[in-house]
């Protein structure tokens, strides 16, 4: 297994000690679970620069480079679900927010297999790209107003401003997250309409 690979199953065990940072609570846990999805962030950049420039590509990395970065994302959104900033308030994330992002994750992963069985391979689209972009920046967000309330600041007036508006700005942030997953997994699929007759 060359390194830009080694790389990419990195960020499986990241995932799963992103979950375990997030559902703990220890002193600077959200801190260190910003800090993995920060490194996890760039190991999916260093794998490809790697692959591309030095290493070449191979079919494990084809596979299982968006895959990891899907377990990753999947990880964080799944463990904000179980965190609520307000004792027995709502969940940082709505478990529908995290739904809709796996199942386009799951119709998008399923129309490739498609294509692939018939020769094809399908790129990620301008919007597709944009959903990624997003999605980091919503999760990082998340993480990042975390570690300022668990880690960072002390208990007082600063904290309790805060802690209560951050729980908002997450779910603005989601919200933006999941019209453009639904819009870009819209014209994906629209795109692809005539494969899809096609095989059915």
């Amino acid at each position: 297994m060359n390194l830009p690979n080694k790389l990419t199953s990195s960020r499986f065990f990241l995932a799963a000690l992103l979950m375990v940072l997030l559902v703990v609570d220890f002193r600077f846990s959200k801190t260190l679970a910003l800090l993995v999805f920060i490194v996890a962030a760039l190991t999916d950049y260093l794998d490809g620069q790697l692959a591309r420039k030095k290493y070449g590509v191979t079919n494990f990395g084809k596979l299982m480079d968006p895959l990891a970065d899907k377990v990753m994302v999947c990880a964080a959104l799944v463990g904000f679900v179980e965190i609520r900033i307000h004792p027995g308030g709502p969940s940082l994330v709505p478990a529908f927010v995290v739904v809709i992002i796996i199942a386009r994750e799951f119709l998008v992963t399923g129309l490739r297999l498609l294509a692939a069985s018939q020769g094809k391979v399908l790129a990620a689209g301008n919007w597709g790209k944009h959903k990624t972009a997003w999605q980091m920046i919503a999760i990082i967000w998340t993480l990042a107003g975390l570690a300022l309330l668990h880690d960072i600041l002390p208990a007082g007036e600063l904290h309790g401003q805060v802690q209560q508006w951050f729980p908002y700005s997450v779910w603005a942030a989601m919200a933006v997250v999941v019209a453009i997953t639904v819009i870009s997994g819209g014209i994906y699929f629209y795109e692809q309409r005539h494969m899809i007759l096609e095989s059915s």
